[in-house]
This record gives structure tokens, sequence and C-alpha cells, in this order.
């Protein structure tokens, strides 16, 4: 019962010490139906007194806590889950609630009831979203080598764990209940679950890298493996006097209810999706009735004696991912339930648990034994990936950390076994507490280990100036709309596709996606009907579709969607490039450029993708400029006599890599090119002599092979200055269809000097700043070139060849997925997406 607040102060704070632990002997909590609404303070009511006001508070409270310890861990690259636990530490008797006066107005028992109700709302949409956000065809990408990490991170942990609780229960003196809830620490502390890891890997926008791939199938294998010890241990608590009726009542409920929400449930989302109209969001009367199928499966769940969050779970796996539903799903109820509802579930935990009534010699045993299960996780999970994938160091000991996360579910797990009496509370507290310290101590340094792009920093150069004369050229073409695909396609007619030498182009469509949901990479067949599925994708690929049937044998065109977040947009245009190895990867300016001037803004994610791919990329880019040149949606370089195309040469590798596409396009007939050589007082510039000289090699060599070619002219303009060369190069406004440049310089170079320090798009460089600027007017198209920038392998290299020979260098990229460098679990994931290309 609630004690009188004019009871004696120390009857309060004997109240106060002891609620915790008496709590389970309270089986009625009492209050009064007209206290649920305060008529206000002026009436001389304490609005805490009442229900309702008194909920408010809490919820404040709860989500002030997470939001103020989330901002105190965010230098430390905490995960949400550690800043949200931590906060309901500090409102329970860990922290503030060690303040009489504030249990007893904030926190009277007599709210424990409707705390709890909410807070458990809060864990089931948790989970739901989780779901939401979980692949459920991860099960065909397991293969040999996740199956062996799964099985293992979970063997070696459960066996090295429960063999250390029987040692310390054998030699150390303690009591009988710690003694008989030590080997269910131990088999706990060795599961792992799915949800956690996915949870996880979706905050670090890593669920979708290989690295993400590896840790989810792993994690599934383990989770597998686990739940079947899971759910042995807590209907074995269930079961105590022997009756075997429940354990099969629970099994059959899980199969029945599972086979509910994939065989009748599914289905009806996917009626749900086909009467959406295309690229129209959810309607409201779906997401309704998408709710409602949250809470019946929740309540399934409840009275088929399952914990709340399975049917939500389920059902969240069962919806298919992305667009429309997910984001949907995603972007109205993440919000709410991350920062409303879940944090009542960590103040709810929190307040039961006391770190200062923990007896220390049970607290260090149950961390021993939850060290030695965290200590076989790694273990297991990196010598095993070491061993058996041939990992990095690195991305090993990362996985192994991965590995060790826990979350809501294992927090789940812990008060249902609190609550069956498995484990005591003491054990329960000491439990959360490991929870806190292990998590809280992986994942920082799971961040600083893994970086998603280093992964394109192993392999050998891929560039146009570096690939095999007459081989199929590899190209990979990023867009945001159908709009830039004629220009696009004028780009790729002019690289002259031949039949020993065809095009293969690797299309990738750009959709932003609203939300968190899971980033899907969709590939297309190009067929000769239009297809439904293309979605929003059907006028780019339809455009693509039409250029490859002109070109039958020449080129073949091979189309995906992505759709993603802006901050891994890069991501997924960097693994297609490295996946299909391709040597170019065009991409579009992120500002619409017109023959006036004038600058029409564009999406915003273009600009923050251009600029991760340029940092980040695994072959040469191009960054497509657009002036407007077309005033039809159809190509024009087949109805010209004449295309006219020219190529600013300063000097550098960049340089290098755009006069190698502009030679490439000389041999087509109808294409004329001007190469426009910027010296000063007749010299090259620059500071680096063996750069200059790799210039000079190379620009001999492209004279003597352009010697026979009467459509190839050579300019050198001589200027003294930046002014000089901005006035040069707005001298070809109108002169050409399509201008190339080299994005990096030497910025030391007196042809630069007054124009890179007043780059205001440093994506473009200098010179393709004043190509893209208002002073160059006209419809000409502009292709800012970088070549494949150094890699790990070559730096240490002699200076010439990182510099880059004149003469093209022997491909080797068709080998470069077995190399040395190479990782074993990235080839054979790419070669499944070879074969399926």
């Amino acid at each position: 019962m609630q004690p009188n607040a004019m009871e004696p102060k120390h009857e309060i704070k004997t109240y106060v010490s002891n609620r915790l632990k008496n709590w389970d002997n309270f089986t009625t909590v009492c209050t009064a139906l007209e206290r649920m609404h305060a008529q206000g303070s002026f009436l001389q009511q304490n609005p805490l007194s009442f229900a309702f006001p008194l909920l408010l508070m809490q919820l404040s409270l709860a989500s002030g806590a997470a939001l103020l310890t989330s901002l105190l861990l965010k230098p430390l690259q905490q995960s949400l889950i550690v800043a949200q636990t931590l906060g309901g530490l500090i409102l329970g008797p860990s922290g503030l609630g060690r303040i009489d006066v504030f249990t007893i107005n904030f926190f009277p028992v007599r709210s424990f009831v409707l705390l709890d109700i909410l807070s458990w709302f809060g864990f089931m949409l948790c989970f739901f979203l989780i779901g939401v956000q979980t692949d459920p065809f991860i099960l065909k990408k397991i293969n040999k080598n996740t199956l062996m990490i799964g099985i293992i991170t979970v063997v070696v942990p459960m066996v090295l764990s429960e063999a250390f609780a029987y040692t310390l229960a054998y030699f150390i003196d303690m009591d009988s209940q710690l003694m008989r809830s030590l080997p269910m620490v131990a088999q706990a502390e060795s599961m792992l679950a799915l949800p956690t890891v996915s949870y996880l890997l979706g905050e670090f926008n890593i669920m979708n890298s290989e690295f993400g791939r590896v840790a989810m199938c792993s994690s599934t294998v383990s989770g597998l493996f686990s739940l079947c010890a899971t759910a042995t241990m807590v209907l074995a608590g269930q079961s105590a006097n022997g009756n075997a009726k429940t354990i099969v009542t629970n099994i059959s409920s899980v199969i029945v209810l599972t086979a509910i929400i994939v065989f009748v449930i599914r289905p009806a989302i996917l009626w749900m999706i086909q009467k959406n109209p295309v690229e129209a969001p959810v309607s409201r009367n779906h997401f309704i009735a998408l709710l409602t199928m949250v809470l019946v499966t929740a309540f399934c769940s409840q009275a088929a004696g399952l914990n709340i969050y399975f049917g939500p779970l389920i059902l969240g796996i069962a919806i298919p991912a992305g667009p429309p539903i997910g984001p949907a799903l995603k972007e109205k109820l993440h919000l709410i339930t991350d920062w409303i509802f879940l944090p009542l579930f960590f103040v709810k935990n929190g307040c039961n648990i006391d770190v200062f009534h923990m007896q220390l010699k049970n607290y260090i045993i149950v961390q021993l034994v939850a060290l030695v299960a965290a200590l076989g996780k790694f273990i297991g999970a990196f010598v095993t990936s070491r061993c058996r994938c041939n990992m990095p160091t690195a991305h090993a000991i990362a996985l192994g950390l991965v590995m060790n996360a826990q979350g809501l579910l294992e927090l789940g797990l812990f008060k249902q076994m609190k609550r069956e009496k498995v484990i005591d509370y003491p054990t329960f507290a000491s439990m959360c507490v490991s929870m806190l310290i292990i998590t809280g101590s992986v994942t920082p340094v799971i961040k600083r280990l893994y970086d998603p792009s280093q992964k394109y920093t192993f392999y050998r150069r891929r560039s146009v100036m570096h690939a095999k004369p007459q081989s199929q050229r590899r190209l990979l073409v990023c867009l945001h709309d159908e709009e830039i695909a004629p220009t696009i396609i004028n780009i790729l007619e002019a690289l002259n596709p031949r039949r020993e030498s065809p095009l293969f182009v690797f299309v990738l469509h750009l959709v932003e996606l609203v939300g968190r949901a899971r980033p899907l990479l969709i590939p297309h067949k190009l067929t000769n009907r239009p297809s439904s599925r293309f979605g929003r994708s059907k006028g780019v690929i339809e455009a693509f579709r039409d250029y490859e049937q002109k070109n039958l044998e020449l080129v073949s065109v091979y189309p995906y969607t992505a759709i993603c977040p802006c901050a891994t947009m890069h991501d997924e245009v960097c693994t297609l490039a490295l996946d299909r190895k391709t040597s170019l990867i065009i991409i579009p300016f992120y500002n619409k450029l017109h023959a006036d001037g004038t600058i029409e803004s564009s999406q915003k994610a273009a600009q923050i993708m251009n600029k991760n791919v340029l940092d980040k990329v695994p072959c040469s880019v191009a960054i497509l400029v657009d002036r407007g040149l077309l005033k039809s949606p159809w190509p024009v370089l087949g109805t010209l006599s004449t295309y006219r195309v020219g190529v600013v040469f300063l000097g550098g590798a960049d340089d290098r890599e755009a006069l190698t596409i502009g030679a490439i396009m000389a041999n087509h007939p109808k294409i004329t090119l001007t190469m426009i050589r910027l010296v000063v007082d007749g010299n090259v510039t620059g500071n680096d002599k063996e750069e200059r000289r790799v210039d000079n090699e190379f620009l001999s060599d492209f004279r003597q092979a352009m010697v026979a070619n009467n459509r190839v002219t050579y300019i050198e303009e001589i200027v003294t200055d930046g002014i000089g060369t901005a006035a040069v190069i707005c001298s070809m406004t109108n002169n050409y269809e399509l201008v190339l440049a080299g994005r990096s310089h030497d910025t030391q170079s007196p042809l630069l000097s007054g124009l890179a320090d007043g780059s205001e798009r440093a994506e473009l460089g200098a010179i393709g700043e004043i190509l893209a600027s208002a002073d160059f007017k006209g419809n000409t198209t502009i292709l800012v070139v970088q070549q494949h920038a150094l890699v790990v392998n070559e730096r240490n290299e002699s200076h010439k060849h990182s510099l880059g020979a004149p003469q093209p260098i022997k491909n080797d990229e068709g080998h470069s997925l077995g190399d040395s460098h190479s990782i074993k679990y990235d080839k054979e994931q790419m070669q499944i997406q070879e074969k399926s290309a």
C-alpha cells in the first residue's frame, strides 16, 4: 500500500529504502478515481498527487534524462541504448532516487502501474521497428563462414562461462540463491540476439556494408542457436514442477502466430502496397491498419503466453522493406518511440537497480561470469573470422566487439528471469550494470576500428588511363532524375563503343530514403516491354534500354535503383563500383546550370553524395555539369554533323585522366577534339620535376598517337596568372559541346594564382568552377575528372609509378579480388553479384 504523507519521517525513509526490494510483495496499489486530473495549484492542490499530471512529469523527466545523457556521451560515440540506460539509472535509486523527496513526489509506488504499461508499449514498438529494418532474406546469404562464426560465437562463451560459474561455486563460499543463479547467468550472458546487432549496425549506418552483412548473417545464426537455449531456460523455469505441457504450448503458440503473420497478414500488406499509388506516401487508412496489426499481434503474443515483443517483431520482419511502408513507419514512429515511450522503459528499469545496495562480493562474482562470457564471444568471433574468412585484423576485432553488444532484448530477458525467480534482485541489478559496462565499452571502439571506406583503398588503380587497350570499358553512371539521362547517353556515345572494346554501363538511379529503414539496392532486368516494377526508376531505365537496343553487341546496360539515406548514398555508389570493377563513375553536379548563367538549386542529397564519393571512390570519377544543351528529351550526338570536345590541360594526374578520356572520344568519326595546354612563358609549371616529366612524356605519346587524326587539334596558350587562365577558359564559350578538365592541380602554380583561394565549390576544383560559373555562358556540357587516388599497396612503390606512368599500365583489376590484400568474404559476395549481372 502507498504510505500516507503524514506518516513519521523515519517510516517514510524505511519505505523509500525498501521500496524496490519489497516491490514483489505488493499485490495491490490503491488510488482514488477522483485523483486522476488536478484542478490546479491555485486551489492548493499538488499536481503531482494526481495520476495524469504525474505521468506527464515522468514522461518529461525520462525524455529529458535520455536527451541529456545522449548529448553528454556524444563525444564518446556511445550508442543510444547506453545513453538511455544511463538516464534511467540517474532517475532511479542509483542517482536522484536517493533523495527521499524526489522519489516520493515523482516516482511513488502508485504511479508504477501506469508507468510499467507505457514502458512496455515503447518496448513493443521498438522491436516492431527493429523488425521493419531487418531483412528476412538474410537467411539466404548465410554461407559456411558465417554459419561457423555464428555457432562458435555462442558455443565458446557458453562453455567457458558455464565452466567458470561451476568453478566459482565450488571454490568460493556464496549464498545458495546466487549459487543456483550463477549457471543461468552464464547461459544468459552467452546469448546473442539478431535484433540487438541489427539495431547497433543500423545506428552506425553500416548495416548495408560487407562487414554489416557478415555481422548480420553471423548474428542470425547465433540468434537462432541462442533461441533454443533461451527458450529452454525460460520455459524450464515456468515448468519447475515438471509440467511438460507448458513447453509444448509455448512452442505451438510460436509456430501458429508466426504462420498467421507470414501467410495471412503479410499477403494483406502486399495487397495494400499494390493498391497504393506509385511513389505516393502510405495513406492514412493503411497506416492505421498497420498500427492496428501491431497491437493485435502484441495482444496475441500475450494471450498465448509469449513475450509482448514477439508478435510485433515477426510482423516487422514480414513487412516488405523499402518504400512506401518501411520509411513511412520509421518516419512516423521513430521519434515518439525512441524519445517518449522507450525512455520510460529504461527509467522503469533504472528504478529497479540500486548500485549502492549490491553486495560487493556477489557483484564481483556476477561481473566475472559476464566478463568471461564476453571474452568467449570475442575469441569465438575473432579467431573464426580471421582463420575462416581471412578478415583483416581490425575488422575481425570489430566483429568480435559487435557480437558482444547487448540491448533491449537482453534487458527484457533479465527482467523475465527475475520475474520467473530464476535469478534474484541483486543478480538482476549486477547483470544490468554489466550490460551497460560491456556495451558502453565496445561501441566507441567499433566506430574507431571499422571505417566503411577502408574497403575501397585496398585495391590497385582503377582508371581509364590504366585500363587495357582494346578491352571492355566498365562505367557506372549515377543520376537522381531522368532529366540528365540524354546528356549522359551523349557522353556514353562519345566514348565510341566498338566490338573490340564494348561498353558495360551500370546505371544507378539514386532515391533518397526518408526515415532510417535499411538501404536497398534493387537490380532490374531490361525487357522490351516496360515493367511496372521499375517504379520511380521507370523513365531512367527506359531511356537506357532504348540506348542499348540501338547499340546491340556494343553496349550492355545493367540498371539499378538505390534507395538509401543521404549519409550512406555514397556507400551504395562506391560498393557497386567496387563490385562491378568499373574504371570510371559519372555523377551529376548538385546544381543545374543554364546557358544564361542562372543556377537552379538541386537536391541536397546530391551535394552530400558528391563530397563523400570524391573522398572514398574506388576508381576514377567524373562530375557532370549540365548547362542545358539539350532542348529535347533525346540525345543529340547522332543528329549533329560535328560534336566538338575540348580538353583543358594544366598538368597532373587528373588532367592526364581527362585527356585519356578525350583521346578515346577522338576516335569517334563525328567528334573533333581540341586540346588546350596552358603554360607560363612556354614552360609547364609545377614544383614537382617528376610530375612535369610524366606530363611531358604523356603529352608526347598523345601527340604521336593522334598524328594521323586530322580531327584533333593541339593548342598551347601562354598565360601569366590565374586571371589569364580564366580569360582563356571563358574564351571557349559556345565553341564546344563538351569540355573536359581535371579537378585537382598544383595550388602553387602561377596558372592558378588568385583562383584556388576563392573556390566556393571545392568538388569542381579551380578550373571546374570557372567552367561552371556564370562567366562561362553557353550550352556547353562540362566533365570534371578526378583520377583514382593512390591506394594503400602502391604507396611504398617508387615515385615514378606512384605518379602514373605515361604508358597505360597493365590493368590487373580482373585479378584484384584475389590478390594478397583482398578479403575472402568480400570476394565471395562479389562473385555472387557478378553472376547475377
